[in-house]
């Protein structure tokens, strides 16, 4: 009945996540105590329960098992809530976001180098700014040449802070969901301009345990970094080592996602197993040696005491994140029955581990790994069920054949769900990647990382794994390249609907059964809705408008039955981050778009023009219309490339739907204007509709539009330059009556975008204003005749959850201070316009 009982727990604490607002304190603590209750019950009934043989006193009633089922589900709900009612509790006021406070700490975390700064945790120790309550972690980063800190510092800063706040996008990734798992409870930056003080260190290191762990860290990172420069897989040895994946380059990433090897090139459960399980052989061989060691304890205890130091060990290498936890606490459970001699099933073992990470961390079921961790070890305790441990190697060869693809067919329904993109070579990928990377690869990057901090001339022997180790993985990654190759390598399908997940589960559960099972083949049948279920599309007659949340930038997709248009493809966020790759391509994925008839790149601006190169790496050979030179290298993937010109109709246009640019005219090609002056205008004509993408014109080409053509009444307009207070003349307004405005912009971004006057002149004129930093990703699905036009789906308010930020809540009048626009003089300092959804996760 533990088992049950675990798992309940976890499930209570799951169904916890699902809340789109969080249940009140006293209805969590009731919750709690008819939990009591109801397990008080169950043992009432057991003492009472009749014990005619042996076999009725081990039984539980049914009755007494339900409410002990019913008792941990309760428990585990109410405790998840407990434990979110205390993290939300620490947070920054709407009223205190963007004001300057002066704050003292620690550097919590191993710093991550920007393009021309530093990001890093920061553990408040005293505020001494009064009035203002900020949280006790922080997510900072520091721009300008001087950044630099190095963790267990202690620094004094002037910082600009703001809310847990990112780019809400259906199947995108939730970064306000990973900041409530990391404690991070604002984010911000330090004031370097201004009327700030200059930052102040105030010790060189502290005595904070987390954070010299980081501070050691950080040594062996520049240790490793010097030794592996010029490598072309050194960012790969550095994250099996520490964790940081940050000098992994995207098309690396790219090609382990279409391999199905991401998993291994990071600090995963699978190599944490590894590592505790060689160092437990190399315990049990030794203390088999010696008969003193074997009267002080067992072969067992030895070997269980020696994988979990390794384990633990491994991960405070890996900086203690959630996901080395996860890990740890899992191989704690198998290593603690080892040591108590208890021989527990796998069903058992699983369900405890599951229950001590959930209790430790009650927002660990919302994450990816979580799944695929506990997931894949039970692909393997169904694979290895009634089987026998093999002798030879070729029995040898065939279980772990076997155990493969157990584990690959076991993780395709939540790869899909998760992901939507399934590696079709991952079984032979892995085959030969598990053991290259977890057996060789990172063993000799850890002999390396130990060596590396050595003097002379032992350092010498860190040269020789390390390069070992890189050679090794450069002829596994050229293995992958041809693997990745073909066309049908990898599939991407998209997001299932829950019916079919179950289904999907049961087909698992199926094709898993012992040997002797009859009809096994019938499992594979039930995976079927998975890659026939069609993805959802506009029917006839309709038109589906999404604008994405790309934070400061500009992402419209225009989607017929048969065509899709994508107007702008946001901005880029640095580095090699761009919405193209981080925000447009996984929207696609989940919504099961394989294709862009034209993509519309209506200028040169980044936060227009940035994911572009980006999508036409991923989509080679779209076609492009934009006011960009067509030699430009961001357009060398592109297909056809035309110039958008003022009364000229676009050939991507069906379906009803008529497209026709407005802006610029031909004859501004040949003049010097600035590149927001040459935005593609385009209007879109469906049924009744109009909708109006105006890039970045301000109120001269606003002028000189109107001027050239009449426009209609608009059922939506993209507001010209995001709001900006020099553009969306009463003219335009006057001209358009726009039935809805869309603003896109980023949240609290450094151009006080969209501006309140503007925002007046709409309201003025009967606009409904929508904004994708208060309203996440927007939706509107437009019919030909104008019929049942209703409200467009707000992402951030249709899927939340309890701990999403809710500006649009707070913000109901202009007043209020999420539309205060900075200062003139603090825009220097200010951190650059486009925030981007991974700065600060994995």
């Amino acid at each position: 009945m533990i088992a049950p009982a675990a798992a309940a727990f976890v499930a209570g604490a799951w169904l916890l996540q699902q809340q789109a607002d969080l249940p009140a304190g006293q209805a969590l603590l009731a919750l709690a105590f008819a939990a009591v209750l109801a397990a008080a019950a169950a043992w009432a009934l057991v003492r009472r329960s009749p014990r005619a043989d042996a076999q009725a006193s081990a039984a539980m009633p049914r009755a007494a098992q339900i409410l002990v089922v019913g008792a941990a589900l309760a428990l585990g709900f109410a405790y998840a809530g407990g434990r979110a009612h205390l993290r939300l509790a620490d947070a920054l006021a709407f009223a205190d976001e963007g004001r300057d406070v002066v704050v003292v700490g620690v550097i919590d975390s191993l710093p991550a180098q920007l393009d021309r700064g530093q990001r890093f945790e920061f553990k408040v120790e005293r505020v001494e700014t009064d009035g203002v309550r900020v949280p006790a972690r922080l997510a900072l980063a520091w721009y300008g040449a001087g950044a630099s800190v190095l963790p267990a510092e202690r620094w004094r800063f002037t910082v600009r802070l703001r809310r847990p706040h990112g780019n809400f996008n259906p199947g995108g990734f939730d970064l306000e969901a990973w900041m409530l798992e990391r404690g991070l409870r604002a984010s911000g930056y330090v004031r370097t301009g201004g009327r700030a003080e200059a930052p102040q260190r105030l010790a060189a290191q502290v005595a904070d345990a987390g954070a010299n762990v980081d501070r050691a860290r950080h040594r062996l990172r520049a240790a490793l970094q010097q030794h592996l420069a010029g490598e072309r897989y050194g960012g790969v040895l550095i994250a099996l080592v520490l964790g940081d994946q940050r000098a992994i380059a995207e098309p690396d990433w790219q090609l382990f996602k279409a391999t199905g090897i991401a998993h291994l090139v990071s600090i995963s459960g699978l190599h944490v197993t590894m590592i505790a399980a060689l160092l437990a052989l190399a315990a049990a061989a030794a203390w088999r040696r010696s008969a003193r060691l074997l009267r002080l304890a067992p072969v067992q205890s030895a070997a269980a005491l020696a994988g979990m130091t390794a384990a633990f060990a491994y991960c405070l290498l890996a900086g203690w994140g959630v996901p080395a936890q996860r890990t740890f606490f899992m191989l704690a459970v198998v290593a603690l029955a080892m040591l108590a001699r208890l021989p527990l099933a796998p069903a058992l073992t699983l369900a405890l581990a599951a229950a001590v990470v959930t209790l430790l961390d009650p927002w660990a079921s919302s994450a990816p790994g979580f799944w695929l961790s506990f997931g894949a070890v039970a692909a393997i305790f169904l694979a290895m069920r009634g089987r026998e441990a093999p002798m030879g190697w070729r029995q040898r060869l065939a279980v772990a054949t076997h155990v493969q693809l157990a584990v690959t067919v076991a993780l395709v329904p939540l790869t899909i769900a998760l992901f939507q993109h399934v590696s079709l070579v991952s079984p032979l990928a892995n085959a030969v990647a598990i053991p290259v990377v977890s057996l060789a690869v990172t063993p000799l990057a850890l002999l390396g990382a130990l060596f590396v901090l050595l003097p002379a001339p032992l350092d010498a022997l860190a040269v020789v794994c390390l390069g070992l180790g890189h050679l090794l993985f450069a002829w596994l990654a050229a293995a992958l390249h041809w693997a990745a190759g073909y066309a049908w390598a990898a599939v991407s399908l998209p997001a299932p609907p829950p019916w079919a997940l179950v289904f999907a589960a049961a087909g698992v559960l199926w094709l898993l059964a012992p040997r002797g099972w009859p009809l096994r083949w019938l499992g594979a049948v039930w995976l079927l809705p998975l890659a026939v279920w069609p993805p959802a599309r506009p029917a006839p007659g309709e038109l589906w408008v999404t604008a994405l949340d790309v934070g400061q930038g500009a992402a419209v997709l225009l989607e017929t039955r048969e065509r899709v248009l994508l107007y702008d493809t946001g901005p880029r966020y640095g580095g090699q981050a761009d919405a193209g790759g981080r925000v447009i391509l996984p929207y696609l994925r989940w919504r099961g778009i394989d294709r862009i008839d034209l993509i519309v790149v209506s200028h040169l601006d980044s936060d227009h023009s940035g994911g572009a190169e980006s999508l036409l790496r991923a989509l080679p050979g779209t076609p492009v219309a934009t006011s960009i030179d067509p030699t430009h290298p961001m357009l060398g993937a592109a297909g056809s490339i035309s110039r958008c010109a003022a009364g000229e109709p676009l050939a991507a246009a069906a379906d009803g739907l008529e497209l026709r640019f407005l802006h610029p005219p031909l004859a501004d090609y040949e003049r010097r204007r600035p590149s927001n002056a040459m935005s593609c205008v385009l209007l879109a004509r469906f049924g009744e509709h109009r909708i109006l993408l105006a890039g970045d014109i301000d109120a001269q080409q606003e002028a000189e539009l109107l001027a050239r053509a009449e426009l209609p009444a608009l059922t939506l307009l993209a507001a010209p330059h995001h709001g900006s207070r020099h553009s969306s003349s009463p003219a335009l307004i006057a001209a358009a009556q726009p039935r809805w405005v869309l603003f896109q912009a980023g949240y609290r971004n450094r151009f006080g975008h969209p501006d309140p006057q503007v925002l007046a002149r709409y309201a003025a004129a009967g606009a409904v204003a929508l904004r994708s930093d208060h309203h996440g990703a927007l939706q509107w699905r437009l019919r030909a005749g104008g019929a049942g036009l209703g409200p467009p789906r707000a992402s951030r308010q249709v899927d939340r959850r309890y701990w999403h930020n809710q500006p649009a809540r707070a913000a109901l009048d202009p007043e209020h201070p999420a539309h205060r626009r900075p200062e003139a003089a603090d825009l220097d300092a200010a951190p650059p316009p486009a925030d981007p959804p991974f700065a600060l996760g994995p």
